[in-house]
């Protein structure tokens, strides 16, 4: 029953993640470098929101890619236990992001050392 309402949680924010990425492809298009069309500090603009819309892109594929990872954890029944040291998650903390892979305590640790996580 627990999973089911986790598996919710993934799926929702899924959703409305595939629906940002679909619907943004074209401010990630190429930028148009013609001076005689298009003045530079207009492409200077379209540059930065190029480049910001890119980031938000590979965010967003990150985030895609834990919620699947969570949702196999589910299937596989290791969903809500933390990966370093086998705890279980706080509920609390899987409430505000159900595709968390580690208790508070590990992922402090881990923070410190971003090599691990």
């Amino acid at each position: 029953m627990k999973d089911d309402h986790y598996r919710s949680l993934l799926g929702k924010r899924k959703t409305a993640l595939t629906a940002v990425q679909d619907s943004g492809q074209a401010a990630a298009g190429t930028v148009e470098l013609d001076q005689s069309r298009v003045g530079r500090l207009s492409r200077m603009d379209a540059m930065q929101s190029q480049a910001m819309h890119l980031e938000a892109d590979r965010r967003r594929k990150l985030e895609l890619r834990r919620i699947d990872e969570a949702l196999q954890r589910i299937d596989d029944g290791d969903f809500g236990y933390c990966e370093e040291c086998g705890e279980a998650i706080a509920a609390a903390r899987l409430e505000f992001d159900p595709s968390a892979r580690f208790c508070i305590g590990c992922a402090s640790k881990l923070e410190n050392d971003p090599g691990r996580a």
